[in-house]
């Protein structure tokens, strides 16, 4: 079975650097703007995975040259309204729920009808939550059984500004809504709970008309419409996403140490940090810089003699909402009993992530107390697996698969892990890394 990976053996204490893939976010956010930028736009260390190409099979459709060499990509915009809009056009968005919402923002004005489809897993994803708002713009749309893809969207030539409340604190709800802004005449208001800003930070980087005041719970977002985007080219670090399941795998074994080169440490991404030091993992920030907006870093990572459990705070849920599968490992080991609550939006994500989380921790051997927003975990130190666990049927969740070798490596068991090429929507090196490790 080619497509199934067998761990047998906990990992040893190694002390290790390691560089991860390009930032999967900012990635396909780079794409998208470089798209309806003017001129060719390059970037370096982009991430070469099934998501990532998607976003530019996308634009190659609406008729956006792209040439993609080795460590490299070029793409040559065509200016705002550079967009080819071709009769009977599908655009797949394959396993992406960024690119699939995200790119519904910049078809808003689409002179023809598009049809957007994606993976089985996408096609279960509620795309209600962003053609509600943009159809306040003008668009319409016709969605499979009202939520879901496949879609169609009509776009409008003539777009009016709106006001939305995007209180789920999606940062793929609130950047559809801000790109759809660009295009149209007058003022559009967001006001967003807290959630990941790589598209703001974007935009202020290319001087784009976007306002933002912040309090404590909201951002207030004011964006109009432009003219032009002038081409630009960007160094993409590496994935604090990708770089978590490096991390976890640290803190969850005794006496070692890793060192990750220049991650994105954006703070709204960086909750499973603040989540693993309050659980006593030793990280640290190491050669801080800015850069275009975003903050980079090493992070260097020591394992604990004991973790700590943790209550942890309802206001880190959405900074760490990509990495709770591994926290949850980490917190399997803690010494003592802990509690994550707001988790609703785990369950929206390639799987019903909380769901499968519950049932990788029972695999285990771990008691836990589970309902639709939270979760209850009881903790144990001196866990070591001798049964076999297989994972399989879980969507082809990129997540649940790294997850489950994290699992494996650190607490032992014969694991039979289904769907290994799952990891190559978001890191195809990432088994390659594993093995560089575990040397």
């Amino acid at each position: 079975m080619p497509n199934l990976k067998i761990f047998k053996s906990k990992i040893k204490k190694f002390e290790k650097t390691i560089t991860v893939s390009g930032d999967k976010s900012i990635s396909i956010r780079w794409v998208l703007l470089s798209s309806i930028a003017n001129g060719v736009s390059e970037a370096k260390n982009l991430l070469m995975s099934e998501d990532v190409m998607a976003a530019i099979n996308a634009i190659k459709k609406l008729g956006i040259k792209v040439k993609v060499h080795k460590n490299s990509c070029k793409i040559y915009g065509k200016g705002i309204n550079g967009y080819r809009y071709k009769k009977n056009l599908i655009i797949n968005a394959k396993n992406s729920g960024t690119l699939g919402r995200l790119i519904l923002g910049l078809l808003i004005n689409s002179t023809k009808p598009i049809k957007l489809i994606g993976d089985k897993s996408l096609s279960k994803r509620d795309f209600k939550r962003i053609s509600n708002p943009l159809s306040k713009f003008g668009a319409s749309f016709k969605l499979n059984n009202k939520k879901n893809l496949p879609l169609i969207i009509n776009g409008s030539s003539k777009l009016k500004p709106i006001k939305y409340f995007e209180n789920r604190g999606s940062a793929q709800c609130k950047s559809a809504v801000i790109f759809a802004a660009l295009r149209t005449d007058g003022t559009t208001t967001i006001k967003a709970k807290k959630s990941r800003n790589h598209t703001e930070l974007l935009c202020k980087h290319l001087n784009l008309p976007l306002s933002i005041k912040s309090n404590k719970s909201f951002d207030l977002i004011k964006i109009n419409k432009i003219e032009n985007i002038k081409r630009f080219n960007y160094k993409i670090p590496s994935d604090i996403s990708s770089s978590a399941f490096f991390i976890a795998l640290t803190a969850l074994n005794k006496n070692s140490e890793l060192t990750i080169k220049n991650v994105n440490i954006n703070p709204s991404r960086i909750g499973i940090i603040k989540i693993l030091r309050k659980m006593g993992v030793q990280i640290l920030f190491k050669n801080k810089r800015i850069y275009k907006g975003e903050q980079n870093a090493d992070i260097q990572v020591r394992s604990p003699k004991k973790l700590r459990p943790i209550n942890c705070p309802s206001k880190l849920t959405s900074e760490a909402i990509d990495e709770f599968l591994v926290i949850f490992l980490v917190a399997a080991k803690a010494q003592g009993n802990s509690y994550f609550k707001n988790l609703a939006e785990l369950n929206q994500k390639e799987s019903p992530r909380l769901i499968w989380a519950e049932k990788i921790l029972k695999k285990m051997g771990i008691k836990t107390i589970t309902t639709k927003n939270s979760i209850k975990i009881f903790g144990n130190p001196n866990l070591e697996l001798k049964n076999k666990i297989e994972i399989k049927n879980y969507f082809k969740d990129h997540r649940v698969f790294m997850t489950s070798v994290i699992a494996s490596l650190s607490f032992g068991g014969r694991w039979y892990i289904h769907d290994k090429d799952s990891i190559n929507t978001s890191f195809p090196t990432f088994l390659d890394i594993i093995e560089k490790i575990n040397k």
